[in-house]
């Protein structure tokens, strides 16, 4: 007997209670995690387990994830950087630079507003916004 991995059950399992933000800001990904941290107090840190690998085009594609858990709490901010090499790891969101997904517990709509307009006063920061999941078509990308 062959088992298949149910990719697409996968995936809404892992969008369950998240939240997505777009940012397009001009600065480096290691400069933005910094000044987020300094900002919100944030401990945003690099985390090579669970940097994404796509293969396109017979080329391989990282993109690396950074990771902040909130303490006592099942909550986990995601930062994604969405370029690498000319490619997309979200191609249908191509402006923007980062892509920041809570996951684990419920945030709610003034902490998500919070957290945007906190955002909003980073330097570079051009716009952030808020992706609902039915705009995202690669959702699969983002799964870690």
């Amino acid at each position: 007997m062959k088992l298949k991995l149910n990719i697409d059950e996968l995936t809404e399992d892992f969008f369950c209670d998240t939240r997505l933000l777009g940012i397009i800001a001009s600065v480096k990904n290691y400069q933005f995690c910094w000044q987020l941290n300094r900002l919100m107090g944030y401990n945003f840190r690099l985390n090579p387990d669970i940097e994404i690998h796509l293969r396109k085009k017979e080329r391989s594609y990282f993109f690396p994830v950074y990771q902040h858990a909130v303490r006592n709490s099942s909550l986990s901010h995601f930062l994604y950087h969405n370029h690498y090499d000319g490619e997309y790891l979200l191609p249908e969101f191509k402006h923007m630079d980062f892509l920041w997904l809570m996951k684990g517990d419920c945030v709610e709509n003034n902490d998500c507003s919070e957290i945007i307009q906190t955002i909003k006063h980073i330097a570079g920061v051009q716009m952030v916004a808020e992706l609902t999941n039915e705009k995202i078509r690669n959702k699969g990308h983002l799964v870690f």
